[in-house]
């Protein structure tokens, strides 16, 4: 492996838009796309071709690769343009390497076909604007595409955090700060307390990883900033239990009202194979935070939510995660096996023979 091979691999990922790309000892490169992997015709990767791979990422990043190395996130940017974020571990004693191929163009709504709602919540004056979801299904994207949409239409002062950066923004009516962790700043919460001093409209945390920087967000949006994150749940109520339960017992119950004061909407996103099998789109729930919602929050009464966002689907343009698999199916973008495989609900059939 040199450099020359390194970036020609890249080039192929980048140009065929497939998703990762897996460096791995005793294996040839893997590439993920539309959701399945597939073994490059390339001989066996040796531990010096993984490492070598990881010390040419951290070279760029100004940083060198370790012994003690355990894990780390980094980002790539080849000459010709395309970006990747990095994943480095250590599998078996040797190095292992994912990387995460960033889209060279940040999608419109229309674009990534997400609801065009996410515009006007994003407009929301302060508050916790949370995106969820497993990894790989879209959350920086949309994120990103959320920031697009704010950067091209409100003069505002968007500072994000990331570990590492990912999408690359350019002012426009916006201007736009973004910070590395580990580069730029030393961690999500020290740079959060920094951001309260840079004049501040709008804060993009790239992900709530742990109590200290969930408590930091949340002070942020309390201190009249609009914060946008994600978080690795799958829908509102385990993106609230998750946040509540990194607290304490004797602090969960302010850490409900306080989540409810501020709480503005949650995006959960799961991605899914249209009928034809050839692309990917996005099936979305959005919550926002009704006033009724607020005092399930508040009152503990999680398992009321859905049962509020499908009440509240025409006049809040809220929706849950089978609303939207019925939609997607009634218009026959989707088949109705992988809708059941993607659904949460056990009663998703009676709801599909009720909807028709």
């Amino acid at each position: 492996m040199d450099l020359n091979m390194l970036h020609q691999i890249m080039d192929i990922a980048f140009q065929r838009k497939v998703s990762d790309l897996h460096f791995e000892v005793d294996n040839p490169p893997f590439f993920r796309g539309r959701g399945q992997l597939v073994r490059a015709k390339m001989p066996n990767l040796t531990p010096d071709d993984t490492r070598f791979i990881a010390e040419t990422v951290q070279a760029q990043n100004g940083r060198q690769i370790h012994d003690d190395l355990k894990e780390c996130d980094a980002s790539y940017s080849l000459p010709s343009g395309g970006r990747f974020r990095v994943s480095i571990f250590r599998q078996k004693g040797h190095i292992g390497i994912v990387m995460r191929v960033i889209p060279p163009v940040i999608g419109t709504f229309e674009d990534l076909h997400l609801p065009r709602v996410l515009g006007e919540i994003a407009q929301a004056p302060n508050g916790l604007i949370l995106v969820t979801g497993p990894t790989g299904n879209g959350k920086s994207t949309s994120l990103a595409s959320m920031l697009r949409y704010l950067n091209e239409n409100f003069s505002y002062n968007i500072i994000t955090i990331e570990d590492p950066i990912e999408f690359l923004f350019s002012s426009q009516k916006s201007c736009i700060i973004q910070r590395e962790i580990g580069i730029d700043t030393d961690s999500f919460t020290s740079a959060l307390k920094a951001a309260l001093r840079m004049d501040p409209d709008v804060i993009m945390v790239g992900e709530m990883r742990d109590k200290e920087t969930i408590d930091s967000c949340i002070k942020a949006a309390e201190t009249g900033h609009l914060v946008l994150s994600t978080l690795h749940t799958q829908g509102t109520v385990s993106t609230i239990n998750r946040i509540i339960g990194h607290f304490p017992p004797d602090a969960q119950e302010i850490m409900r009202q306080r989540l409810a004061d501020i709480l503005v909407a949650t995006i959960s996103i799961r991605l899914i194979k249209d009928k034809s099998g050839e692309s990917i789109i996005p099936v979305v729930e959005i919550m926002r935070t009704t006033t009724t919602i607020q005092a399930c929050i508040r009152e503990g009464r999680l398992d009321e939510i859905e049962k509020h966002i499908e009440y509240g689907a025409s006049q809040y343009q809220m929706q849950t995660l089978d609303m939207h698999l019925l939609q997607l199916y009634r218009q026959d973008l989707i088949t109705l096996q992988d809708a059941q495989r993607l659904t949460h609900s056990m009663d998703f059939e009676r709801k599909l023979m009720f909807d028709n």
